[in-house]
């Protein structure tokens, strides 16, 4: 079985696993506060050019989401976001689970639109009875989004904007963010990812980690008392180290956007050999998620040796399927994929 259905199926990257070897039998404080977490969040303040901002780790995407917002909004606040967004539809209501409500906005290509949240901004206060509803207090965007598209530096500068004239946290989810950096039609890099949003993190699961996620906190007054959200929201890795030692190895040489440029360029050549098989794409992603709709009979033979995640009907005799490469996926499988795929759609 060749697997694409998602890009954290692999362990990590050789040079991390190394990395954690090496330092096994090392003898650190706990909890985040060693050598290695410490010379990672310099590498981290460094190259997104914020020599103040508060850098801490945590094992996972969906516990960084709801620690973070749960932390930032007021209990009678709620987050916006695009109604594809991660933690609208993929996290099992955690944010939710916190008690604030995720207000989810029709997107555009997996994008919430700045006009799109000031408008409902706008409608919020007008409504004589508004403090009877959910308060927005922060808006929620990854990039790249679920649907594998990128906000450029407009796009963000816009939402900051509107973030500023309704008081709301801007946040950035990073899951893929090295992927999207690696795409060739991004425009964004981490000093102005540092400089347009209140906070972010930087994907490590998906990304040649074992785990982990660095979360970025650019502004000042949501820095205080921060690990004590983390520890209550059970994210304070005793072993702490070994999320510092997974970035350290990851950030220091390069090694971080070299994973993420393989996954681009194998996603890429597999968009291009699926537009020369004549397939359509739901979506025309730039990024290692790739949308093909393909005949049902198709992929009721291809599931036979391939998994993928399914998206949705699109009609009925086909549907939308995702493909995703990581850092670690193989070209001869790119290719096989390809050739398997065209011996299908010939034989439909």
């Amino acid at each position: 079985m060749i697997r694409f259905n998602s890009d954290y199926l692999e362990g990590a990257h050789p040079e991390i696993m190394a990395r954690l070897m090496e330092t096994n039998l090392e003898q650190t404080p706990g909890y985040g506060e060693d050598a290695h977490c410490e010379r990672a969040r310099a590498i981290i303040r460094g190259l997104c050019r914020a020599p103040d901002a508060d850098v801490h780790f945590l094992v996972g995407g969906t516990q960084t989401n709801f620690t973070f917002l749960s932390a930032v909004l007021k209990p009678w606040q709620g987050v916006i976001c695009a109604d594809t967004g991660h933690i609208a539809v993929h996290e099992t209501g955690a944010v939710e689970a916190t008690g604030h409500k995720v207000i989810a906005l029709p997107g555009s290509d997996g994008r919430v639109d700045a006009a799109d949240v000031d408008a409902y901004c706008a409608l919020h206060y007008a409504d004589e009875s508004h403090e009877h509803m959910v308060m927005p207090g922060a808006v929620y965007v990854s990039n790249p989004t679920e649907v594998g598209t990128l906000y450029s530096r407009d796009q963000l500068s816009d939402l900051r904007e509107v973030c500023d004239r309704w008081g709301l946290t801007l946040y950035l989810d990073g899951a893929r963010l090295g992927y999207g950096l690696a795409s060739p039609e991004n425009d964004l890099d981490l000093p102005f990812i540092a400089e347009v949003t209140d906070a972010f993190y930087i994907g490590g699961t998906k990304q040649g980690l074992l785990f982990g996620e660095a979360l970025v906190i650019t502004r000042e007054d949501l820095q205080p008392d921060f690990r004590y959200m983390i520890k209550q929201k059970g994210g304070m890795l005793a072993k702490g180290r070994l999320l510092g030692v997974q970035f350290e190895a990851a950030l220091e040489d390069g090694l971080y956007m070299d994973m993420a440029r393989h996954a681009i360029q194998l996603a890429m050549r597999l968009k291009s050999g699926l537009q020369a098989l004549g397939v359509d794409l739901m979506i025309d992603s730039p990024t290692n998620q790739q949308f093909p709709i393909l005949p049902d009979d198709a992929l009721d033979r291809l599931k036979r040796a391939y998994s993928y995640a399914t998206i949705q009907k699109i009609d009925a005799d086909r549907t939308a399927v995702r493909f995703c490469t990581s850092w670690a996926t193989r070209e001869e499988d790119v290719e096989c994929l390809l050739a398997d795929l065209r011996d299908l759609i010939q034989e439909d």
